[in-house]
């Protein structure tokens, strides 16, 4: 029929092409493309053909399918070429039934059919056909389909098959059971979801967050949600999110609301605020048990309102408005306590709750009591110690001063985590009696306080208790010095003071007792200063101090108690006084070291040897610190010129010159060299500048070259000049060879020669180089063999020695022949000697003797 009635001429060359391939899948799509804007009937002839010869060709169904549905797009529903379509698909799916995209067309075109049950088998059908790999390519599609259908049971069927294959969206399946008023099943699910500890939430939600979600739905909807006990999963919640309690609390409390029972929203309510923790949550229970009471104030009086007033509705109604407001007054002392749960020993927080329950006695001697027992002195924020002394005075204060005593020596045995805070409790004991005039009362407790334990310890030993280190308090010591001062005798307080150096390194208060000893303690006392104004007790006092303090505090004590002792006996306890010396040295630190040891000097020299003066000086400059070597030197020095005479300082300045460092042994030298020449020993001077000139660099030390010279000038020739001179060059040459001073000269060259330093000379080159420089030189200075020695100088020296020529020279020998025939004429037997004076100062201290 086909090829009589509906061949035309141009299809001639694609039925020939057919019928020599008619299984070429090609041949046929060309075709198909010629006959594409013909006759729509002409056109699915083909396909069907096509389809045909080759029925597994998905290309081929697909393009039809396609084909087909374009074809009654836009026709009425009811039109019998819908069905045909259809069909179309069933006998495609029959080839094609594990392509998903086949499937996925079919069901989209009956769901736009609006054949519901039809469309629900076909998706099922798919599912069944298909793997489970391709599934979650027809889900989302179904999932649409049943959604938009009125049929709440059969989308959540649906979606207890879907979630079967995918858990981990379930957040979905809740939203949709909550939008159709399914909430029982909603919260069953979230639930499920909350209690899965492995479930990853697709809207980036946390677990806190579903949990908030679970408590509204079940709190906000009690009579729908009837699955779940809610009062149990809520305190789920507290016992697990501890920091986020304030909304769970509101949640159930909420949910009792809204079920009509009140009361035992209240008694939530009571419960959330005497156990949350943080000031947040607090405000939040509390604001809303506020608007609870509130809202049922309000409740109250609308329906009074409506239905009429009575005798019983007047008496619940002022119920409810004293209930609001005796929870008004009670926010503060909640709030303290909210504060006090979150940290139990503040002592500040604990003197504020006291005060809320001024005009109670007996709240605060339980709040008083309460807080004693509870605080950690090692833990707690403030003074512990005030809270015991505060619960005294409120006996005190009463008139119960048995009771604030007990509350006393209970303080006492406390165990603190400061000594002070266990002094200032005996303190305020001892100021209780005080202001009770029981004066004896008050003197034993200090001294009870102020005795030495059985085991002693040091005052910032924290490993000990406070009770074994409180005899050591200022604080303690300081106020039964007062009181024995006003009530007691001078002896005792005496006896104070030198206990007093039991405390913890305070040196001042050593030092203001030691002052104030020989002094009346008491205007109106008749009884005279006898023990420690003498002179023995002062001394054990300063012996004491020196046993008990340490370096460097015991400085100040050495050093008043050594000056005292040299104005008072002077060289009559001379052995006693060296002892002292020798006792305060041992151990000195290097910095305090100079002013004993000049000290020691001065004694010897006044009052001992002379030797043991000196022996003193050379200890001296051994034990002080680095830097103040030099002075000590010095007066060294000094002193041994004024005694023994300068002869005898040239073992000191030796000594001084091999230890002190480079800067002060160059100054040594040169005072050395000066005294040298004033005695005229002229060799001596010149040997001491040839071993100083090793370490002055000309380029650093001019100075001493210059004063080398104007010593030649005045006392050499000609050839010393010359040696000056060349020695001058060698440690120039000495100190040019060195490495850090040869590359810093050759950095700075091949800096100035190329701008930048990049492209000058190698810095190997330039080492050559000066290497070379200075060898030939070095070989200039050597003397040449079978010649004449002569000296290299230098433009320099020949000028020098010009100026030199025309000075006069005083001391220069001359040796002209003149003088060589007056020699002989006088002859061997008349030599001359010229006299000269001794300096004073060889003699030193011995000339008078």
């Amino acid at each position: 029929y086909f090829t009589e009635h509906l061949l035309e001429d141009d299809d001639l060359p694609y039925e020939e092409e057919i019928i020599r391939n008619p299984y070429s899948v090609k041949c046929w799509m060309r075709y198909i493309e010629f006959k594409q804007n013909g006759p729509k009937s002409t056109l699915n002839m083909i396909y069907e053909r096509a389809l045909k010869e080759l029925p597994g060709s998905y290309k081929l169904w697909y393009n039809y399918l396609r084909e087909r549905r374009k074809q009654v797009k836009g026709k009425c529903i009811t039109e019998p070429a819908y069905e045909e379509v259809n069909n179309c698909h069933e006998r495609a799916l029959v080839f094609m039934h594990k392509m998903p995209r086949i499937w996925m067309d079919y069901c989209q075109f009956l769901v736009s059919q609006c054949k519901i049950t039809r469309s629900r088998r076909t998706f099922d059908r798919a599912l069944r056909a298909l793997p489970v790999t391709q599934h979650p390519r027809i889900w989302p599609l179904y999932l649409r389909f049943v959604r938009d259908l009125p049929l709440p049971e059969t989308a959540i069927r649906v979606y207890r098959r879907y979630l079967k294959l995918s858990p981990e969206n379930a957040e979905e399946y809740i939203d949709y059971l909550r939008s159709v008023g399914r909430l029982d099943e909603a919260a069953v699910r979230l639930a499920a979801v909350v209690n899965d500890e492995n479930f990853v939430s697709k809207e980036g939600k946390s677990n806190y967050q579903l949990w908030h979600e679970l408590c509204d739905l079940i709190s906000q909807n009690p009579d729908k949600v009837t699955s779940l006990n809610v009062g149990a999963i809520i305190r789920g919640g507290l016992t697990r999110f501890t920091d986020q309690l304030g909304k769970l609390w509101c949640s159930l409390a909420d949910y009792y609301i809204r079920s009509g029972h009140f009361e035992k929203a209240r008694d939530v309510y009571e419960e959330a605020i005497l156990t949350v923790v943080t000031v947040r949550d607090f405000t939040q229970v509390f604001d809303s048990y506020a608007q609870f009471e509130e809202s049922m104030i309000a409740a109250k009086m609308e329906t009074t309102a409506e239905m009429g007033q009575d005798e019983n509705d007047d008496i619940d109604l002022e119920l409810r408005l004293a209930r609001f407001e005796q929870l008004i007054a009670r926010r503060p002392l909640l709030l303290n306590s909210v504060l006090l749960r979150q940290n139990p020993h503040n002592v500040h927080e604990w003197h504020k709750r006291v005060k809320l329950y001024d005009g109670n006695p007996r709240q605060i001697i339980n709040t008083y009591t309460e807080a004693v027992q509870t605080i950690d002195p090692m833990k707690a924020t403030g003074k512990p110690h005030s809270l015991w002394v505060f619960f005294a005075k409120f006996y005190e204060e009463n008139e119960q001063l048995d009771d604030a005593r007990t509350i006393f020596e209970k303080a006492t045995k406390v165990n603190y985590k400061q000594v002070d805070d266990l002094a200032a409790v005996w303190c305020e004991y001892g100021e209780m009696e005080l202001r009770h005039e029981n004066y004896e009362q008050a003197l034993r407790i200090l001294r009870k306080a102020t005795a030495i334990p059985s085991k002693k310890a040091e005052y910032f030993d924290a490993s000990e208790p406070v009770q074994n280190r409180v005899y050591k308090s200022l604080k303690v010591w300081s106020m039964l010095a007062d009181l024995e001062e006003s009530l007691g005798t001078f002896q005792v307080c005496s006896i104070i003071f030198v206990f007093s150096l039991f405390l913890h390194s305070l040196l001042k208060q050593f030092m203001t007792g030691l002052l104030i000893s020989g002094l009346p303690l008491h205007r109106s006392s008749s009884i005279t200063p006898c023990s420690l104004k003498s002179t023995t007790t002062l001394r054990k006092a300063y012996e004491r101090g020196i046993a008990l303090f340490k370096w460097p505090n015991v400085y100040d004590i050495w050093n008043t108690y050594l000056t005292k002792f040299i104005d008072r006996y002077g060289g009559k306890k001379l052995e006693r006084a060296r002892d002292l010396f020798e006792q305060a040295l041992d151990g000195c630190p290097a910095k305090f070291a100079k002013t004993i040891y000049l000290l020691y000097a001065k004694l010897e020299e006044e009052y001992g040897l002379a030797r043991h003066a000196m022996a003193v000086y050379e200890r001296a400059t051994q034990a002080v610190e680095t830097e103040e070597r030099h002075l000590m030197f010095n007066i060294y020095i000094k002193r041994a010129a004024e005694i023994y005479g300068v002869t005898y300082t040239r073992a000191i300045y030796q000594k001084a010159i091999e230890v002190l460092p480079d800067e002060h042994a160059r100054d040594m030298c040169l005072r050395f060299a000066d005294m040298e020449s004033k005695l005229g020993e002229i060799d001596r001077a010149r040997a001491i500048y040839s071993y100083c000139s090793q370490i002055c660099d000309p380029r650093v030390t001019a100075n001493f070259w210059q004063t080398w010279k104007d010593f030649e000038i005045r006392h050499g020739n000609e050839d010393t000049i010359r040696e000056m001179l060349r020695i001058k060059r060698s440690v120039q040459a000495t100190y040019n060879t060195q490495v850090n001073f040869m590359s810093s000269q050759m950095l700075k060259a091949t800096t100035s020669s190329t701008g930048t330093g990049q492209m000058g000379i190698d810095d190997m080159k330039m080492l050559e180089q000066k290497a070379q420089q200075l060898a030939a030189e070095a070989e200039q200075d050597k003397p040449k063999p079978k010649e004449k020695i002569l000296f290299v100088r230098s433009d320099t020296s020949r000028s020098e020695l010009a100026e030199l020529a025309k000075q006069a020279n005083p001391d220069e020998i001359d040796i002209d022949d003149d003088e060589d025939e007056e020699d002989e004429d006088q002859g061997p037997d008349e030599v001359q000697l010229e006299q000269k004076s001794v300096p004073t100062a060889v003699f030193g201290g011995l000339k008078d003797d």
